[in-house]
């Protein structure tokens, strides 16, 4: 392979080398030297397929800046020469800061970040007055950039100079059901361009995009070996992949030990929903406080950049996350990723996996697994060839339920963020993807109330009928249970006066209010009909004045007959008036 790499860089421009030595590579991963840059480089569509974590950024950024940097025209300002299309928001982040690190020996060129999260009308000024020769994009936004046209600002125009498109995890870009957007984009742009398709799987939708956007193209599969068996492995060779069984009600009170004991380390926690991140994160704030805690989930809008930016910069925290950063996003020495739960699919097993073990680095994954979830470890291992080691819990575990309990009698923000996980846990384990290994029958709620640290059972169908088992709710009033927050607990105290108030009203008060509420309902309603008609009406009368004041204009009818037509109108309008 190093000897690939020397041959390869003879061919390379000494800007882009000094490109690549910012980036403090001594040398190349086999989806860069064997496969992608050469090809690409000689002017070949590309589709490859890679192991998570194996460099396929700069497989694509250096052939683009070589196209770039081979033109005969040069670009002017607001000319885009190629765009890379990706998913999330942090990848695009990500990769833009990697063509930093190359634009400062390449002057030449601009670059410019479309994303969601910012106002679109700012990034149409950012462009035009500044430009972008390169531009990273997801596609929700470039699509809405593509539709907004002035005298000033038009996309469809700026991209007929385009060389090179880009799809970052292309099988991602399916998933996330932007499909059409894609379409969309592919229409404005010029059909004679050099394409890159980059994903971690290749599935049938992906094989789709390829015949659709790439022009004869080069298919690239690029695995690695397992040295024990000769096989082929999805996930990096220096990745050591680990199970535990775990009881639903100790299974918080493990992770945090496990953590404890490794407090010098940097850790990504995947979680299957956002409010099961939203509570265990803030859980883990509280317990964990020698350590930074942070949370990123999909419903987060501005703040997500900004948490991804911080935890990339420490050297040990914890960042409590869903699926929406396992895939692409490069976070230095990641020392291991755990998987409170086993994931949604067997393809996002491996996607989360690969947030560690990056570029020939050693990392580790643990997945924790109920004692009946034990089928999913063989499953990985055939559908995704995977084999995965037992690691024992800790021997001594401390039990943290009771002091999360007190915080949550202490706070009805954590008492909220409690019910809502625990609902949004069991209903996601309802709808499992794997639902034939990962039974929902066979999950005890009761125990799993234990290790949510409930303090009552939230109402919800999947609970009827359910023996409460181990579970032992406190004798306590949910209403008496304060916000710490003053603001919050001072409407809540008036909400709840006004809910009081309707109860000691007598049935036939309430249900006068309510019929009064929808007379005037419908009264309004009549309202709105009745200007309706009117203006339409109006509206009518207009158009046969306008037709009118046409004819007498065009000599169609004469002064007089025009009176005719149009005083008694006058006169209606003048009685009107009076």
């Amino acid at each position: 392979m190093d000897n690939s790499w020397e041959k390869l860089k003879q061919k390379l421009n000494p800007l882009v080398l000094s490109g690549i030595k910012s980036l403090k590579f001594s040398c190349m991963t086999p989806v860069q030297v064997a496969a992608c840059i050469p090809l690409f480089m000689s002017n070949k569509d590309v589709a490859a397929e890679a192991v998570t974590g194996s460099g396929k950024t700069l497989a694509f950024l250096i052939p683009l800046l070589e196209m770039l940097l081979k033109r005969e025209d040069k670009l002017k300002k607001r000319e885009i020469g190629a765009l890379i299309i990706t998913p999330t928001r942090e990848l695009a982040i990500q990769i833009a800061e990697v063509i930093g690190h190359f634009l400062q020996f390449l002057p030449q060129f601009s670059q410019i970040l479309f994303i969601g999260g910012n106002n679109p009308i700012l990034d149409v000024k950012q462009f035009v007055e500044d430009g972008g020769n390169i531009v990273v994009a997801t596609p929700g936004r470039l699509e809405d950039l593509f539709n907004r046209k002035n005298d000033h600002f038009n996309l469809a125009a700026s991209v007929k100079s385009l060389d090179v498109l880009i799809l970052d995890e292309a099988d991602r870009l399916l998933e996330m059901g932007f499909e059409t957007s894609l379409n969309v984009i592919f229409s404005y742009l010029p059909k004679l361009r050099r394409t890159g398709l980059f994903s971690a799987t290749q599935t049938k939708d992906v094989e789709a995009l390829i015949r659709a956007g790439l022009r004869n193209p080069v298919v690239i599969n690029v695995k690695e070996k397992n040295l024990s068996d000769d096989s082929i492995q999805k996930t990096p060779a220096t990745l050591n992949n680990f199970y535990m069984f775990c009881e639903a009600d100790n299974k918080l009170n493990i992770l945090v030990t496990f953590l404890r004991q490794r407090i010098e380390m940097k850790f990504m926690i995947f979680l299957n929903t956002c409010a099961c991140v939203e509570y265990f994160s803030k859980i883990l704030n509280e317990l964990m406080k020698k350590t930074t805690v942070l949370s990123i989930h999909g419903k987060m809008k501005d703040r997500r950049h900004k948490i991804f930016d911080k935890f990339r910069a420490m050297n040990n925290a914890i960042l409590v996350c869903t699926d929406v950063m396992a895939r692409g996003v490069d976070i230095p020495e990641v020392h291991w990723v755990i998987q409170f739960d086993p994931p949604s699919s067997a393809s996002a097993f491996v996607h989360r996996c690969g947030r560690t073990a990056r570029i020939g680095n050693i990392g580790n994954a643990l997945v924790m697994l109920h004692q009946h979830e034990d089928a999913f470890i063989n499953f990985i291992k055939i559908n995704q060839n995977v084999s995965l080691e037992e690691l024992d819990p800790p021997a001594e575990i401390v039990d943290v339920l009771p002091k999360v309990k007190k915080l949550a009698l202490g706070d009805r923000a954590l008492f909220d963020k409690a019910n809502r996980a625990f609902v949004s846990y069991v209903q996601a384990y309802k709808k499992h993807e794997c639902h034939l290994i990962i039974r929902f029958k066979d999950l005890d709620m009761a125990k799993l109330a234990v290790g949510f640290a409930l303090i009552k059972l939230p109402r919800m169908p999947e609970l009827k009928n359910v023996k409460l088992g181990l579970f032992e709710p406190i004798d306590v009033d949910a209403n008496t249970i304060a916000y710490k927050d003053k603001q919050r607990e001072k409407i809540r105290q008036k909400n709840l006066k006004f809910m009081q108030k309707l109860k000691s009203l007598p049935w036939s008060k309430t249900k006068e209010s309510r019929t009064e509420k929808k007379i005037k309902k419908i009264e309004k309603r009549e309202r709105k009909k009745r200007k309706l008609t009117m203006d339409q009406s109006d509206l009518a009368e207009l158009c046969e004045d306008t037709k009118l004041i046409k004819k007498l204009k065009k000599g169609k009818i004469t002064k007089d007959e025009f009176d005719v037509q149009f005083e008694p109108k006058l006169a209606i309008e003048k009685e009107s008036a009076t």
